[in-house]
């Protein structure tokens, strides 16, 4: 008889430790869920706040896109050959800015636009629609100018084009960009339009293009297509 009750006290103490034990896996399990439930929560609220550029947050944007987006060498493609390029970290607001509009594949559907022979060679700009409804989607934004003392207009510099009518504080046109070809430099735009970047190849294939022909407007009377990659 003892030994009956000693089995059965020893057959409800298995129980219990055994109940005990399934709970706390159902209780990992679930917390482990809600962790992961939660993250993808997080997940979904970057995206949507990657997806959130508009006019009013341009500068709270890049400033985190930047910080997660450190690339600084890009590459423009185009039937003359390659020009590549590197963006610096201290002009943050239009580096970022170029990396996005690159990762999105804006400047795809764009060409060279202009050609101003012994001067500048300006993209980023085309006839397409998809172009137009790119610059409407994120609000037709500007970027402030990041004018820096030792970043100024010298040959192969890559900077922001900017209108020069009603804008006084001398906002970047984000969509578009220009690079100087022209040996001696181009400073008297020196604190008119943002430096972000230089050219650190492909001076041949600007040379290439700086020789197509153009119309009044300096538009190529052929169209210059490209598209631009990231390269590290």
């Amino acid at each position: 008889m003892k030994v009956l009750l000693k089995i059965t006290f020893i057959i409800i103490i298995i129980f219990f430790y055994q109940c005990d034990k399934d709970k706390k896996i159902r209780k990992n399990s679930v917390d482990i869920k809600k962790k992961e439930t939660q993250k993808n929560k997080k997940e979904k609220e970057i995206i949507k706040r990657w997806d959130s550029l508009n006019s009013k947050n341009v500068e709270a944007f890049f400033t985190a896109y930047g910080q997660q987006n450190k690339e600084t060498k890009i590459i423009i493609k185009t039937k003359f050959g390659n020009i590549k390029l590197r963006l610096y970290e201290d002009v943050p607001i239009h580096r970022a800015n170029f990396i996005f509009l690159t990762k999105i594949k804006y400047f795809n559907t764009t060409e060279i636009y202009r050609v101003a022979k012994n001067f500048v060679i300006q993209g980023g700009n085309s006839d397409e629609t998809y172009t137009t409804k790119q610059r409407r989607l994120y609000g037709n934004y500007r970027i402030k100018p990041e004018f820096k003392s030792n970043r100024k207009h010298k040959y192969g510099a890559l900077a922001a084009a900017r209108s020069w009518t009603n804008n006084p504080n001398k906002l970047s046109n984000p969509f578009e960009f220009y690079m100087v070809h022209n040996r001696n430099g181009a400073h008297h735009l020196n604190k008119e339009h943002t430096v972000f970047g230089e050219v650190i190849s492909g001076f041949d294939t600007m040379d290439k293009i700086s020789k197509v022909k153009v119309g009044k407007d300096e538009w190529p009377t052929e169209d210059i297509r490209m598209t631009i990659e990231i390269v590290e």
